[in-house]
């Protein structure tokens, strides 16, 4: 049985193909380390924070990374960006790259780690986004950002965790809107190790409330799902599910699918030398302005 809008490989972690785009880069870090070591920072950002603790335990803290200056009257405009990684990879060390690419935008980006499988399954993940994004509401307005205007993001699974934290009855009011890029939100039946290992452990009711398509309420913030068409790790027609599911749910939802480009391609293609394969950080700065969600 095919996985609906999956390819049976899974959710691929991504070192390898970001360090394809990078000129198949080795070394004694790991790939994605090394694609993150040699991308040049955006003028005019930094990070403000570093392993700040959100979570008490060892993979809860996060990275703040904000614009040079002085912050605008009412605070920069925040994003919290999770990565992904199939639920099981991952180090938010290696993604400054999207941190400041965001940041470049006149942001501040919150880039949070998580627990992964095996350590944890769901409802981990989503605890642990749940408990970023608290931090960031408390804590966020003495680095200099706007509590009022938060807006949720990620790749991949990273898309996933941004998506149930954006529906979470427990974050209404708190969520100005948020971005996925290559997200899953509609895979069921799990019949991949990927997410057997991290919901095999449910069934009925419980498994189908993994599914951010089942989960559009009165209070949604809006969204942005931004996705390759050549995607064959997590399909395009998910994005498209998805938005349906938002649309009939009357949530404002804007579906951005670039043409030629692929799962790990959307990603890399923040960083600032490789911005001409894929537009997805100009499609994020369009829908982030037209709704009052950058700085000015």
């Amino acid at each position: 049985m095919r996985l609906p809008g999956l390819d049976r490989r899974g959710f691929l972690a991504g070192s390898l193909g970001a360090a394809g785009l990078a000129g198949g880069l080795v070394g004694g870090c790991t790939q994605l380390d090394a694609f993150d070591t040699v991308m040049p920072d955006d003028p005019g950002i930094r990070r403000i924070a570093r392993g700040q603790s959100f979570a008490p335990h060892a993979r809860g803290s996060l990275d703040v990374y904000a614009p040079t200056g002085p912050a605008p009257a009412g605070g920069w405009p925040v994003m919290v960006f999770w990565y992904g990684g199939s639920w099981r990879s991952g180090r938010k060390e290696d993604y400054a790259f999207a941190a400041s690419a965001f940041a470049s935008l006149g942001m501040i980006c919150v880039l949070p780690d998580y627990r992964l499988v095996p350590e944890v399954v769901h409802p981990g993940f989503v605890e642990d986004g749940l408990a970023a994004l608290a931090w960031t509401v408390a804590g966020i307005g003495a680095l200099g950002g706007d509590p009022r205007r938060i807006v949720l993001s990620g790749h991949s699974a990273g898309a996933w965790i941004a998506a149930m934290v954006a529906m979470d009855p427990s974050t209404r009011g708190q969520v100005a809107g948020w971005i996925g890029l290559a997200g899953p939100y509609d895979f069921l039946p799990l019949d991949v190790s990927a997410t057997i290992n991290a919901f095999g452990h449910l069934q009925g009711p419980a498994l189908e409330a993994t599914q951010p398509v089942r989960l559009p309420a009165a209070g949604t913030p809006p969204a942005l799902l931004v996705h390759g068409e050549e995607d064959t790790t997590v399909r395009l027609r998910q994005s498209e599910r998805m938005a349906a599911h938002l649309r009939a749910a009357g949530i404002p939802v804007e579906l951005e699918p670039l043409p030629n480009v692929g799962h790990i391609t959307i990603l890399t293609a923040l960083a600032r030398p490789l911005r001409g394969r894929a537009p997805t950080r100009a499609a994020c700065r369009t829908w982030l302005a037209g709704r009052g969600l950058l700085a000015g």
